[in-house]
């Protein structure tokens, strides 16, 4: 797989809402970085992601748009993009929208997610 392969494997699998659908995707040594706070190594993004899905239930879908690759090389990319979320909650839907960056590192053949860092918009 391309960076964009794993990318977008990365942004379809979440929606499944089964962490063990990415660690083949993410990095044992990432550092992702959300609103809730810093998330380093593989057992604590996995927390991070495990407490989301609690919080937003089965219903969360979640997508990316406005995808602009900003560095691709052999061996390291970076994309950033706006990050798009709804959910039902209480019965009433509930969208919301940030921006995020994600940086991959290629191993040998392998691309792996390395960092990502999802914010707020501003305003």
């Amino acid at each position: 797989m391309s960076a964009r392969d794993v990318l977008q494997a990365y942004t379809d699998r979440i929606n499944r809402q089964d962490f063990d659908l990415l660690t083949d995707l993410i990095a044992p040594d990432a550092t992702f970085w959300f609103t809730s706070g810093t998330h380093r190594g593989i057992d604590a993004i996995r927390a991070a992601f495990e407490a989301t899905w609690q919080t937003m239930g089965p219903s969360e879908r979640y997508w990316l748009d406005q995808l602009e690759w900003i560095a691709e090389g052999d061996s390291a990319a970076a994309c950033i993009y706006r990050f798009n979320w709804e959910a039902v909650a209480d019965g009433k839907p509930i969208s919301g929208s940030g921006r995020g960056t994600t940086v991959l590192r290629r191993v040998d053949d392998r691309w792996w997610i390395v960092h990502e860092h999802l914010s707020r918009l501003p305003g």
